[in-house]
């Protein structure tokens, strides 16, 4: 059982996760939002507790342990503004549309401390939102570093506020297409299947019934050529790497995908995604809007490749 209100989590352990490492317990509860060396510190800075006291790292929890954490307010942290060109698809004082290149990382971490959205955002904006902390300013949803489209960001937190409870509604319009391996029987269909983290490799997800989320994707096929279909997504969930899992668990896995993909075939640098549609309701004017982006170059290319056999 767990219980969050903004920045505090609750939780009561059952029996089945008695024995776990606190750790690596509240970073499989977190998912994205933390990872395992963000919660080992925040138990080192005394801001998780269990039973009303605090704890190591390495503890081993009990059933019925009670696990407290309050999420610190974020540091101020210098993100430097980086003069990096933007496709801008709508922009005002509330809200950013912005169609993602290929290749471009969404927010820092570890490993890319720049040029990324987040750090030409900062140029650009000068103001976004501080809701999601110090490294992720404005940003209300993510998409991976190799899948391109719409991203929409958030410039104050009255604006962000809104657009995470549409997110958290499912009442935000995701549309993506995609390049896939084989040739699907039927011509739509719906992936309803749990995501949780693979346990022997936390960077990956799987279909899974322990510490999983429920994810849904709806598929449309749209153009067939014999071993590799085009398809329209619509999310209903957004959980991470969702279509890149559910695609695979059903046998037909993204051109280009080098995690979860196939390694024969056709080739391309990264998965062949691409956020198309994106709508939302206006956190001010409450008026809905709808952005479309073209397809990428790169799948375009692979696409006439198809067409001309």
């Amino acid at each position: 059982m767990d219980i969050h209100e903004m920045n505090e989590y609750v939780w009561i352990v059952d029996s089945e996760n008695a024995k776990a490492r606190i750790d690596k317990y509240i970073a499989e509860a977190l998912g994205e939002e933390a990872s395992r060396s963000q919660v080992q510190l925040w138990i080192t800075e005394g801001h998780v507790k269990v039973n009303d006291s605090q704890v190591k790292s390495n503890y081993k929890l009990g059933a019925g342990d009670r696990i407290s954490l309050m999420i610190p307010e974020p540091a101020a942290v210098e993100i430097v503004p980086e003069n990096i060109p933007l496709d801008i698809a709508y922009e005002d004082s509330d809200v950013i549309v912005v169609n993602k290149p290929r290749g471009m990382v969404v927010h820092p971490a570890p490993g890319h401390p720049s040029g990324t959205l987040v750090n030409a955002l900062m140029y650009h904006c000068k103001d976004l939102s501080g809701i999601n902390g110090e490294l992720r300013p404005g940003i209300v949803h993510r998409i991976d570093k190799d899948t391109s489209g719409l991203i929409m960001a958030a410039k104050n937190d009255k604006a962000h506020t809104s657009l995470a409870a549409q997110l958290k509604e499912h009442s935000v319009t995701r549309r993506y297409y995609a390049l896939v391996h084989g040739n699907i029987s039927h011509d739509q269909g719906t992936v309803d299947a749990p995501l949780g983290r693979d346990p022997h490799d936390r960077k990956l997800y799987i279909v899974t019934d322990r510490n999983s989320k429920h994810a849904i994707t709806h598929f449309t096929v749209l153009e067939r050529f014999g071993d590799y279909n085009l398809l329209e997504l619509k999310l209903e969930t957004g959980r991470t790497h969702q279509i890149r899992v559910h695609m695979k668990y059903i046998g037909h896995p993204l051109v280009g995908d080098p995690v979860y993909g196939k390694s024969k075939g056709l080739k391309m640098n990264g998965q062949a995604l691409h956020a198309a549609v994106l709508g939302f309701v206006h956190p001010t004017t409450n008026e809905y809007m709808e952005f479309t982006a073209p397809m990428p170059d790169e799948i375009e290319e692979l696409l006439a490749v198809l067409r001309s056999r």
